[in-house]
C-alpha cells in the first residue's frame, strides 16, 4: 500500500511563511492537501493532478498558498505565504492513485493518506 508522509508544520507569526512536504512511498494520480481546525470539519485547501499539471485551491487560501511538486520523486509542497490564524489546522496530505472522475476537493475520493502535520499560527 502507497504511504504518505508529511512534514514542514510548526509554529508562524501571522502574516509568516511555512512550507509543507509530502512523499508516497508510490506513484500516485493525484495529491493533495486538506486541513481540519480545532472544532472545524476537515476542507480542501490545494491539489495537483500530475498528468495535467492543473493545480487546484479553496477560495481561502487562493493567492496566498502555492502547490508544487515532482511527480517522479512523488512528492508534493504547500507553500503557504500571508499565514493567518484562522490558518491554524492539522495538515493531511492525501492521494488518488489511479483515475476518477470526482472533483479534487472531494476529501471521499481519496485513497491514501498521511498522519498530519500541526500548522499554528499566532496573532
Amino acid at each position: 500500500q502507497v504511504q504518505l508522509v508529511e512534514s514542514g508544520g510548526g509554529l508562524e507569526q501571522a502574516g509568516g511563511s511555512l512550507r509543507l512536504s509530502c512523499t508516497a512511498s508510490g506513484r500516485t494520480y493525484v495529491m493533495a492537501w486538506f486541513r481540519q481546525g480545532p472544532g472545524n470539519e476537515r476542507e480542501f485547501v490545494t491539489a495537483i493532478r500530475w498528468s495535467s499539471g492543473r493545480t487546484y485551491y479553496a477560495d481561502s487560501v487562493k493567492g496566498r498558498f502555492t502547490i508544487s511538486g515532482d511527480n517522479a520523486k512523488n512528492t508534493v509542497y504547500v507553500q503557504m505565504n500571508s499565514l493567518k490564524p484562522e490558518d491554524t489546522a492539522v495538515y493531511y496530505c492525501a492521494a488518488r492513485l489511479y483515475y476518477t472522475y470526482n472533483s479534487p476537493s472531494a476529501d471521499t475520493s481519496y485513497e491514501t493518506w498521511g498522519q498530519g502535520t500541526q500548522v499554528t499560527v499566532s496573532s
